[in-house]
């Protein structure tokens, strides 16, 4: 479900303010947040990732500078920035490694640039983790302890957020919960781009229900979806939506299909953390709340999910749709911000 944001005037907002950075492979998200989580300014520069990240980060911090003067303020009134990229990285160190989708991005101490160029101190995470934050802030789990995302798109992505603590893990690997084994016979599936085989993101991304798909119509599977296929359109997760809205079983049934392994997934999680609510966000949630095969998508995620997990956990765990959208990059960051900003402030510990 794709949310409104949550806007406040610069007299409105609650101090301190906070900087929130998401960083995608296209665009990259910059949003000013107050300590309430409310958005006071939001804008987006291309990421042109051939640039490199430290053109990158240049353009960064001008367009933080710009979007603080157009509100009439500046980095002085801002007390630390929130920063997500995707993975892999090395957040002790700072690092942005080897992601995927940014081959011009490798090795570099992205957090320290960042921080050096606005003079702020800068919260690094992975974009799913922060993502997580924003939903846990403000969000979806806005009234949880605790949560667990599951982001739906080109891949599968996570977040574990537990008592407000983000879990990144010794290799900053954490809460990747796309690559959790969910098939674990010789003849699982690979993800499309290789690797990764009997992982959730070989069955649950958007490319492994579209290669799904077209395996089945292949075998002459019929459906509408065929005809809009012979007219020269692309099978894509939209279509599939579609095409079930219009009451097409044999794409109803590839979307419930999908709702099947992602409830296995979340068994496998829930049973090991514990959360107390789970959120589905991303591009991929068939049109959310606010369609019926959304909704139908939802409905069988859970009654899947009761009838595998135990019966404490399988009836006292929550399950929804995001509500933050695209935003809950940015504003998670900026939530990251302020949990680090509060950190440096609490009193020294006697020992």
């Amino acid at each position: 479900m794709s949310g409104v944001r949550e806007e406040v005037t610069v007299s409105q907002a609650q101090r301190p303010l906070f900087v929130g950075v998401d960083v995608g492979g296209t665009n990259t998200k910059i949003g000013v947040v107050d300590n309430a989580g409310c958005t006071v300014a939001y804008g987006s520069i291309a990421t042109e990732e051939e640039r490199g990240p430290e053109d990158a980060v240049r353009r960064m911090a001008t367009a933080i500078r710009e979007l603080l003067a157009g509100k009439g303020l500046s980095l002085g009134d801002v007390s630390a920035v929130g920063l997500g990229t995707p993975g892999s990285m090395d957040i002790p160190r700072g690092l942005i490694l080897e992601p995927p989708n940014m081959p011009h991005w490798r090795y570099f101490p992205i957090r320290d640039r960042l921080g050096a160029a606005c003079g702020k101190p800068v919260a690094f995470a992975n974009d799913a983790n922060a993502a997580a934050y924003g939903e846990y802030w403000v969000g979806s789990g806005r009234d949880a302890n605790s949560l667990v995302t599951f982001t739906l798109g080109t891949g599968v992505g996570g977040g574990i957020i537990l008592d407000g603590v983000s879990i990144d893990g010794t290799h900053s690997f954490g809460s990747e919960l796309g690559h959790i084994i969910i098939d674990h016979s010789d003849q699982a599936r690979f993800c499309v781009w290789g690797g990764g085989q009997g992982e959730l993101e070989a069955y649950a991304s958007a490319p492994a229900v579209v290669a799904r798909a077209s395996e089945r119509l292949a075998t002459g599977c019929p459906s509408s979806v065929r005809r809009r296929l012979d007219a020269g359109e692309e099978l894509t997760t939209l279509l599939l939506a579609e095409e079930a809205e219009a009451d097409d079983a044999f794409a109803r049934g590839i979307i419930l299909e999908t709702a099947h392994f992602l409830a296995v997934g979340i068994v496998t999680v829930v049973h090991t953390v514990d959360p107390g609510m789970v959120v589905l966000g991303g591009a991929m949630t068939f049109g959310g709340e606010a369609s019926a095969v959304g909704r139908a998508f939802l409905a069988r995620i859970r009654t899947e999910f009761q009838q595998r997990a135990y019966h404490v956990v399988g009836h006292n765990t929550a399950i929804d749709f995001a509500t933050l959208g695209g935003d809950a990059g940015y504003i998670g960051a900026a939530g990251l911000a302020r949990s680090l900003h509060e950190k440096s402030n609490q009193p020294a510990t006697r020992t």
